[in-house]
């Protein structure tokens, strides 16, 4: 019997700095908002001051625009229509499933916990341009260490233990909370197709198991 896989794909890895095609042709996956999301709330912050709730709405509909995206690569291999609400019940017509966003307050991180859940699945793969959790921001400390396995109670020790709009950490605080709950693992990997690949196939693959 074929294995179900729920994929987050970060937006930073979809949208960089622009579309990127070349990534896009080469997968299948659940998909975040990424430097879209961030530029969208930047720029309405700019013109007012917003609170988390409209941004998180401008996140949303970021994570629509890449979701359809991906939807236009894969074409008729996907199912028709983009899934929105991860705790609705899901008819797999075809091989590839895509979903968005959801609910402001909650990441696609939350969302792609929550679709595991529906589908019992106890994995969930997380894909962006982070390739590891480190012991400290890796961007501020030059000797900040890549961490190979780690549990759900040292990794929230980590991270911010609030959700903000736009928040920019490997896996969010309240999906953190949500898959320690739900006894889901999550898989932290970069964007090298070849390592999703060696993970999918229970090979060796570089990044973080958080269980």
């Amino acid at each position: 019997m074929p294995k179900t896989f729920v994929i987050s794909l970060g937006g930073s890895l979809i949208f960089p700095d622009n579309l990127d095609k070349k990534f896009l042709n080469n997968f299948k996956k659940i998909c975040g908002g990424g430097k879209l999301a961030r530029t969208f709330q930047q720029t309405a912050s700019k013109r007012k001051k917003l609170g988390n709730r409209e941004l998180d709405l401008l996140g949303i509909k970021a994570t629509n625009i890449n979701a359809h995206s991906l939807k236009s690569v894969f074409g008729s291999e996907a199912n028709n229509s983009i899934i929105t609400n991860p705790n609705s019940k899901i008819n797999f017509k075809k091989n590839i499933v895509i979903a968005a966003g959801w609910k402001p307050g909650w990441s696609t991180d939350y969302d792609a916990v929550l679709l595991a859940k529906n589908l019992r699945i106890r994995k969930v793969i997380n894909m962006s341009n982070v390739d590891y959790v480190y012991d400290k921001d890796p961007k501020k400390h030059k000797d900040a260490k890549k961490i190979g396995k780690i549990t759900w109670q040292n990794y929230s020790r980590l991270i911010s233990k609030k959700w903000k709009a736009g928040m920019n950490v490997p896996f969010d605080p309240v999906a953190a909370k949500e898959a320690k709950k739900s006894g889901i693992r999550v898989n932290i990997i970069g964007k090298d197709l070849k390592n999703l690949e060696n993970l999918l196939n229970g090979k060796k693959f570089r990044g973080t198991v958080i269980e």
